[in-house]
């Protein structure tokens, strides 16, 4: 469930010795007793602060939002993930930063505290949490294995590529920056191309009306050199991923072309989902629980187009899906179709203090499935690998 911001709710999450750091660096509320303020009562605070300047509370509030949001499992992950990358050399301190934050009492303190003491990781890793957030990635594999570019002038390259694209193309881009980062074995490029120039209604020191802009578009790229791999983040049709994919390899990878992209041909089998009997298999410590299929479709293997779908509610009766099948089996003779969707509802712990969080995960056939690779969706697809629902090369016929 996504988390709603408000100012007041942020100060109620994280402690006042935090909030009186912050504030003092910024020489505000030095007169405030924040050691007499209750924690999670933060009325004089909220008071004092809605007496400043918009100004000096919209540029703040930017601030909190971040920290906020960084305030979870997935933040705290990439904010370790940026640690690693720039302690590589003295791993020593790693440890003892990992041990540091682990130790204090939740996510919204490890976030305010990295914010405060360690600002030369907040940087990367609010990138990396976002990257986490992203869906429609596009894979291209077959890359080789070269080193990325991350030189200055690679990166400028990829910049001044993109940024002629867009605006040979689509008459947008006028400008472009991308910033490279580190994340393990993978290379992460956030590239900012200027989008077309906008105009909404804005409140500005207390006035009411239209105020033009110039907003960047986003476009992500993470390439693998282990794996030979480059996924794309950008929603455009396959001509203008084809085109920003062709941008990266001859800056960051100087390759002169793409080098062919071979189709997966793998598929899910999804057939085993309709026995009741199907067992999902998963690690001791996972954290996964209540897993249940909760929707099917299947398809005519005789009669192209033909298809039923079958959905039930999981909530009180894990195999509620089995018994709406057994019925609609009475008048239709279902061993003549396959399924080739499933939705399955499943839970998931990622905070040992928070209920689990629920999850639908869908697979189509042939190969298409709607989790990320970001760390509980990882252990979600280790699932499905145990549990035989995996993709597979498809079996070979007789010639």
């Amino acid at each position: 469930m996504q988390r709603h911001y408000t100012t007041r709710s942020f100060f109620r999450q994280v402690p006042n010795t935090l909030l009186a750091c912050y504030f003092h660096d910024r020489e505000l509320f030095k007169d405030l007793d924040f050691g007499a303020m209750k924690e999670t009562k933060p009325d004089v605070l909220f008071a004092a602060w809605m007496e400043l300047d918009d100004s000096q509370r919209n540029a703040m509030d930017a601030v909190f939002r971040e920290i906020y949001a960084m305030s979870c499992q997935k933040g705290f992950k990439a904010i370790i993930d940026e640690a690693r990358w720039k302690l590589r050399k003295t791993p020593e301190k790693i440890t003892a930063f990992i041990e540091h934050l682990s130790k204090l009492p939740n996510h919204y303190h490890r976030a305010m505290v990295t914010y405060l003491d360690h600002a030369d990781f907040w940087r990367g890793a609010t990138y990396f949490h976002h990257a986490d957030t992203l869906s429609y990635w596009r894979k291209r594999k077959n890359l080789g294995h070269k080193a990325a570019a991350v030189d200055d002038e690679s990166i400028e390259q990829l910049a001044r590529l993109i940024r002629e694209y867009f605006h040979r193309t689509e008459g947008r881009g006028n400008n472009c920056v991308v910033e490279p980062l580190r994340r393990g074995n993978l290379d992460y490029f956030f590239a900012y191309p200027e989008d077309y120039s906008q105009q909404s209604a804005e409140w500005v020191n207390g006035e009411f009306g239209n105020r033009p802009h110039n907003p960047a578009f986003e476009i992500v790229f993470v390439y693998s050199q282990e794996q030979g791999t480059l996924d794309l983040n950008f929603k455009a049709l396959n001509k203008t991923i084809d085109a920003l994919q062709n941008l990266f390899a001859n800056a960051i990878l100087k390759l002169d072309k793409l080098p062919p992209d071979p189709k997966d041909k793998r598929v899910y089998d999804l057939n085993p989902l309709r026995q009741k009997e199907f067992q999902f298999l998963s690690d001791i410590g996972s954290g996964i629980q209540n897993t249940a299929v909760k929707k099917l479709r299947l398809s005519s293997r005789s009669k192209k187009g033909d298809r039923i779908t079958l959905e039930a509610d999981t909530s009180e009766d894990p195999d509620a899906i089995y018994t709406l099948m057994e019925k609609v089996g009475e008048s239709i003779p279902l061993h003549l179709y396959n399924v080739t969707y499933v939705e399955i509802s499943a839970s998931i712990i990622v905070d040992a203090d928070k209920p689990a969080k629920a999850v639908t995960i869908r697979i189509s056939h042939p190969n298409s499935c709607s989790l990320k690779y970001d760390e509980h969706d990882l252990i979600l697809r280790d699932m499905l690998e145990q549990s035989g629902i995996e993709p597979k090369p498809p079996e070979p016929t007789d010639a």
